[in-house]
């Protein structure tokens, strides 16, 4: 690639960057994918028309149809990726910035978030890049640390067939790691401001033969006070190089710095015709002053979700919240600002990865969360803004999947509610907080579906010999209810009663009392442990204790009603597998009403 002519000073190393607004140094969280690159199964007809303003002209120009990804003529490789990724269709911004960048035109793409904008902008520029050339050839400016990591890992994963270097660079890794990822000849840097203002100051990282840059959420850096940072690096770029900024809104800042710095763009705006996904069902359950732990308890429940966000005003909030689900039995984690970057971290890895299926966030800790399987957004708290609630349930139903947002509301908050739905021009559904009964039916559904998923897989072949013997005493509907008997007790040993109307939790033996312990099989505790403190620290018989539930991260033991006291003040001032552990009486509402496959041990 011809070194093109540097704008500017000749002397990366004796570059000074301006005076940074404090809030420019805000960074964010790791999520696992990207900004939902692609949508896989459109629910409009792949012909459909979008919206296209060329210029910014006064009306939009509607569109011709929209082409294919084979037709936006991509590179073998790129394609051989999009191919193996599953993806068929682009997305309405994919489909038109695509051929305006590869022509080689500056551009502002306007879309909402979750839109596909990463590819729209990744797709053309790895298609121009020579991974010959071991020097930057390609920078993209994202506003916080989670955004610059998930567009570094969506540029990898689409050019993973072209050779091309991929390098992050943001605050809050060691600098030193990425002076040796820089001196290693990356020709794609995603960074945030802040840190590559901080490498161009250095002379780690020289824009000397960037021939492509790119602004990722502009409208968001600029409210996050980057307004200048971002002025000094654009003018480090050489004068013959290629603009895209990518944008939700177009505040005045940003049209200012388009004017400055774009030549002659191609204005490609995707406007929605309503202000939410279509892909997300909008529900609210009004409840009870003072209730809505237990109301969120029941719909969760109800639900069965998959990974869920739930939304909070305030950090303690978020942290009282979370400690509350847990003693419930509910796999949840708290994310808020005052929690440092290892903590923020190892919360989103347990998210990402399945082992916490509840995350309770706080807006700003959340910001530009984006995990594809989120299945379920909930509002703790009502939004105080529209655009607040938009940000919040729009981190369901990404990337063209569907996507539950459900409100909890109280009497008063009822206004606030019908304001949300006047803005967003969408009616949200009330719902009703499923009972007891309600819940027991759908676990028995639940129960049904996986025993016909069980009988349609055939997976069941080794134990037909054991269904013929008894078939020999007993009628075929006998020796299957039985079967199904032993099953729904395994699964269901501290749930409802029969009939699912009783309490939530399994009543202990009559002079038995539950106790709650704040550790589970997951911090590796087992039956005997239990057993060997109480009866090591109290003194208490090992017979006298009953049923012992282990659950995932707690656990439920019946001791003597006389007992339970002294249990309870032994167990909170000793430890369990090396720990301190919460310990309490159990309560109605503790344990799980929700599926839990783990067995009950009774002492002998």
């Amino acid at each position: 690639m011809p070194k093109p002519k540097k704008k500017g000073s000749e002397n990366p190393g004796g570059f000074k960057p301006p005076k940074r607004n404090k809030t420019s140094a805000k960074t964010d969280f790791k999520p696992k994918k990207q900004d939902a690159p692609f949508e896989k199964k459109p629910r409009k007809p792949k012909d459909a028309p979008a919206e296209v303003v060329e210029s910014a002209p006064a009306e939009p120009v509607v569109a011709a149809p929209l082409p294919q990804f084979s037709e936006l003529g991509l590179s073998d490789p790129i394609y051989k990726a999009i191919s193996e990724m599953g993806f068929e269709a682009p997305t309405p911004i994919q489909a038109r910035a695509i051929p305006a960048l590869l022509t080689g035109r500056d551009i502002i793409g306007q879309a909402q978030t979750g839109t596909g904008k990463t590819a729209a902008f990744a797709l053309p520029l790895i298609q121009k890049l020579d991974p010959k050339v071991a020097k930057i050839q390609a920078l993209v400016l994202a506003p916080t640390r989670e955004l610059a990591i998930q567009v570094a890992g969506g540029i990898y994963d689409l050019s993973k067939h072209t050779g091309l270097k991929v390098t992050p660079v943001y605050g809050g890794q060691p600098i030193d790691r990425q002076f040796r990822a820089l001196k290693s000849g990356p020709q794609i840097v995603v960074g945030t401001p802040g840190r590559v203002l901080d490498h161009l100051r250095r002379g780690s990282m020289s824009l000397a033969d960037c021939a492509v840059g790119v602004l990722d959420e502009a409208d968001e850096m600029m409210a996050l006070g980057f307004a200048e940072d971002l002025e000094a690096i654009l003018s480090e770029l050489p004068e013959s190089r290629q603009l895209a900024f990518f944008s939700a809104t177009m505040p005045p800042k940003i049209i200012s710095l388009t004017k400055k710095f774009l030549r002659n763009p191609e204005h490609i705006s995707i406007e929605a015709k309503q202000r939410t996904v279509d892909t997300i069902e909008q529900t609210y359950y009004e409840v009870p002053k003072g209730k809505k732990l237990e109301a969120l308890g029941r719909v969760l429940d109800m639900e069965t979700p998959g990974a869920t966000v739930v939304f909070c005003r305030t950090r303690q909030e978020t942290h009282d919240l979370s400690e509350a689900l847990r003693l419930r039995g509910y796999n949840a984690e708290s994310l808020h600002g005052d929690m440092n970057q290892g903590e923020r971290d190892r919360v989103m890895k347990r998210f990402r990865d399945g082992h916490a299926d509840l995350l309770v966030a706080t807006d700003v800790a959340a910001r530009g969360l984006d995990i594809d399987t989120v299945t379920h957004v909930v509002n703790y708290d009502i939004p105080w803004d529209v655009e607040q609630y938009i940000h919040r349930i729009g981190r369901t139903g990404r990337a063209g999947r569907s996507g539950d947002a459900i409100t909890l509301v109280e009497g008063k908050e009822r206004r606030q509610l019908h304001v949300i739905e006047r803005l967003i021009g969408t009616t949200i559904k009330p719902a009703r907080i499923p009972t007891a009964a309600d819940i027991a039916a759908r676990r028995r559904d639940l129960f049904k579906d996986s025993l016909r998923e069980t009988l349609e897989a055939g997976t069941y072949e080794a134990q037909i010999a054991t269904v013929e013997d008894l078939l020999e005493d007993f009628a075929p509907a006998e020796v299957a209810a039985a079967a199904l008997h032993l099953l729904w007790e395994n699964q269901h040993s501290a749930g409802a009663d029969p009939d699912g109307i009783g309490e939530d939790f399994e009543q202990p033996e009559a002079g038995m009392t539950r106790v709650f312990i704040g550790l589970g099989r997951r911090d590796g505790l087992r039956p005997g442990d239990v057993v060997g403190a109480i009866v090591g620290e109290t003194g208490l018989p090992a017979k006298q204790i009953g049923v012992i539930d282990i659950l995932d991260r707690t656990a439920f033991v019946e001791v003597p009603e006389g007992s339970a006291d002294g249990v309870i003040d032994a167990l909170r001032h000793t430890k369990l597998k090396g720990r301190k552990v919460k310990v309490q009486l159990a309560r109605p509402g503790t344990e799980p009403a929700e599926e839990v496959r783990r067995p009950s041990y009774r002492r002998k």
